[in-house]
């Protein structure tokens, strides 16, 4: 109980700090037209996923903290279900696309301006967020449909599928439904990204100079550490091992996953990027 306002103080903060980091970035894309190209494209639609992501859950986080009030109506529920489900299947297609380009710049660079067009890459983006719409869509529905066989108590701090799955009556087709799901939209997305990147690391090694080992490296190392912070606190909060107590665990690396990556997306991309830092630097 002592606690909980330095807990809502510190998760605002980080809130606070992932939005201002991620409108830095959208701020200074648009802004910038030497930053003009489907890369920072996609890095512009991937804060505006993880300024949603924080947005849709932290204010509710901080509110039952320093309410006590725990408790959330299904109304409540199954709209952040929605809207939580839309950008987390957005981010999942959104990270494997950024993967694609990678493998095209590196691997097939002569095609790269055919394949990536500003054209393509509109129907690209266009169709990811169309996508986790239908999805966001269907999981809510099909959610929202299912009787309750146990206590109506989520073991999580938002409304997500796997939480509201867990109190949800024994069913083979619900069943089916949350495994395809999750192979369409976790485990699909996240093979073809390490695929991709097997063939770009592939590529790199048989580059004889080591300043372009280097250099080609240096354009995927950004994304490649964001994609694996995204699965890996993903899949640390999704795949739980068999715990005594997982619920402290779920909740930790559901921290880390929902509030601490998407703060720190944006530093990664600055940092490792000398065409941001000069584009910030030159914005302030």
């Amino acid at each position: 109980e002592e606690n909980k306002p330095f807990l809502s103080f510190f998760f605002v903060l980080l809130y606070l700090i992932g939005v201002f980091a991620n409108s830095i970035t959208i701020t200074v894309v648009y802004r910038d037209p030497h930053l003009h190209t489907p890369m920072y494209l996609f890095l512009c639609n991937l804060s505006i996923v993880d300024i949603c992501y924080t947005t849709f859950t932290v204010p509710k986080l901080v509110h039952m903290l320093l309410s006590g009030d725990y408790k959330i109506s299904f109304r409540q529920c199954f709209t952040q279900m929605y809207f939580f489900s839309h950008v987390a299947s957005v981010e999942d297609l959104l990270l494997f696309i950024m993967a694609y380009d990678r493998y095209v710049a590196i691997c097939k660079p002569l095609y790269y301006h055919n394949l990536l067009s500003k054209k393509n890459c509109i129907v690209f983006l266009v169709t990811i967020w169309a996508t986790g719409l239908f999805n966001s869509l269907s999981l809510t529905l099909t959610a929202s449909n299912v009787p309750l066989c146990y206590p109506n108590t989520v073991s999580q701090f938002y409304c997500e599928f796997k939480a509201f799955a867990k109190i949800s009556c024994p069913s083979t087709g619900f069943q089916l439904f949350s495994f395809m799901e999750a192979v369409i939209f976790g485990l699909a997305p996240f093979l073809s990204s390490i695929i991709s990147y097997i063939k770009v690391i592939i590529v790199i090694i048989h580059i004889k100079s080591s300043d372009g080992r280097k250099k080609a490296f240096s354009t995927c190392s950004s994304h490649l550490i964001v994609l694996i912070m995204f699965y890996g606190s993903w899949t640390s909060a999704y795949l739980t091992p068999p715990l005594k107590d997982p619920q402290v665990f779920e909740t930790t690396f559901s921290i880390l996953y929902l509030i601490v990556t998407p703060m720190l997306n944006p530093l990664i991309y600055s940092v490792r990027n000398k065409d941001v830092k000069r584009a910030i630097i030159k914005l302030l």
